[in-house]
């Protein structure tokens, strides 16, 4: 395989600490801690919505959105959701989901959708013998009542410019797609001088209602 298979970091902790090291790529970086019982209250009462995720594993497989509601607090795991009258049963029952395994708690964002659908996006950046190049830009828009889009839960593919024209406007669409661009140089560059050797990466961009876009996954070994 040479040069492609490069190394995989699979540690979805260790990649964001190191582009939230570079001030252009950290304002595009949710706000992100490990979890704990104490950083998960904290992170709810700032943000209300917050994801929670293995530090290690794909797919979309573990993904749970956690909610501080009016009346206490939920979580929707694939499209069933909970609701707890307390934050110690919330994370009763969150730690019985985890069991043992490490997870990380990520600010939630209010993605832009399509018909009510969330989307996110897939950039893969691939190292050839003339540099990176791009393969693809993506859209995933999730199935309906579920939020992760990941395509093994049903999402559905459409490309990087329909995703953006359908979720936001026509209009934003070449401003967007250079700005994904950019932040995958930039992030390329910062995790190449720490890690030499990568060689595929794929990064996973979201675009909130706002049009602010968020850099939410580096994949070392994109599938």
């Amino acid at each position: 395989m040479g040069v492609h298979s490069g190394r995989q970091l699979a540690s979805k902790w260790v990649k964001t600490a190191t582009l939230l090291s570079h001030s252009s790529i950290a304002p595009h970086i949710p706000p992100t801690r490990r979890f704990t019982a104490n950083n998960l209250k904290a992170m709810l009462d700032t943000h209300q919505m917050v994801v929670v995720k293995p530090v290690v594993g794909a797919g979309g497989h573990g993904v749970i959105k956690v909610a501080h509601t009016s009346d206490g607090y939920s979580y929707t795991y694939y499209s069933q959701t909970k609701r707890f009258a307390s934050f110690g049963a919330l994370i009763g029952a969150l730690n019985k989901k985890r069991r043992g395994r490490a997870y990380l708690i990520q600010k939630g964002i209010n993605l832009a959708t399509v018909d009510g659908r969330p989307i996110d996006y897939r950039v893969k950046y691939v190292k050839t013998g003339n540099g990176w190049v791009y393969r693809a830009i993506v859209g995933r828009i999730a199935k309906k009542g579920l939020f992760v889009t990941n395509l093994c839960r049903g999402g559905k593919l459409v490309s990087g410019a329909q995703g953006i024209s359908r979720s936001l406007s026509p209009a934003q669409v070449s401003e967007k797609k250079q700005k994904m661009r950019e932040l995958t140089v930039l992030s390329t560059s910062v995790l190449e001088a720490k890690y030499p050797g990568i060689g595929q990466l794929g990064f996973d961009y979201g675009i909130d209602k706002q049009g602010h876009i968020w850099i939410f996954e580096v994949n070392t070994r994109p599938q």
